[in-house]
């Protein structure tokens, strides 16, 4: 099975056939860069309709696909767009910031000493008590019941072992781990913007 047909699964991608009744809160824009490859998988980048119409008013955006759903003024009506790509490339940093959010997308959002996924912090792998820094190289992410067992030692004082050596992730890096958490919300239209390049699974 392809794992595109997993993600789209569990993103549960919305039908235009809904569009004519949708609110307007609920008709965000997907922003392709100008190489028309997504500006973020995770978070998706996305904006509100009002961001979206006045981008392309702007002329700052390329609408590439759109919603069966209107907005009106006295003098004209508009399709809310669905998909629009930016006219200028922007060049994405080769390094994530260094933040809570980013560092759990690093480890899956999963304990590097047991593997569970409930009740994340972080870690200082070497101690701040011995030298150790707060920094991606020595932090990893876990849950309360190892963080307090693990205490003030290293992994091997404490007879614990990490499922992965903490490194600093890349910004390609990060979007990679991104693309296996899909939102809850895709349009339909979005469908070929996404996830097109997934590899094949046997």
């Amino acid at each position: 099975m392809l794992r595109a047909e997993l993600i789209e699964r569990a993103a549960r991608f919305r039908s235009a056939v809904e569009d004519p009744s949708r609110h307007v809160s609920d008709c965000p824009a997907l922003v392709l860069n100008a190489d028309f490859t997504p500006l973020s998988y995770y978070p998706l980048s996305v904006w509100s309709w009002q961001t979206a119409i006045k981008a392309v008013f702007l002329e700052r955006v390329d609408i590439i696909a759109s919603y069966e759903r209107e907005v009106h003024s006295p003098s004209w009506a508009m399709k809310l767009p669905s998909v629009i790509a930016l006219r200028q490339f922007v060049k994405p940093s080769e390094f994530p910031a260094f933040t809570r959010f980013n560092l759990f997308l690093r480890d899956r959002f999963t304990c590097q000493y047991c593997g569970s996924t409930q009740h994340l912090t972080f870690d200082h792998v070497v101690p701040r008590r011995l030298g150790g820094r707060t920094a991606w190289e020595n932090i990893a992410a876990a849950c309360s019941p190892c963080n307090l067992k693990k205490g003030g030692r290293t992994p091997r004082q404490a007879g614990m072992r990490l499922m992965e050596e903490p490194i600093r992730p890349t910004s390609w890096q990060l979007q990679e781990r991104g693309r296996a958490f899909p939102p809850n919300y895709l349009h339909e239209t979005w469908r070929d913007w996404l996830y097109w390049d997934v590899e094949l699974e046997a």
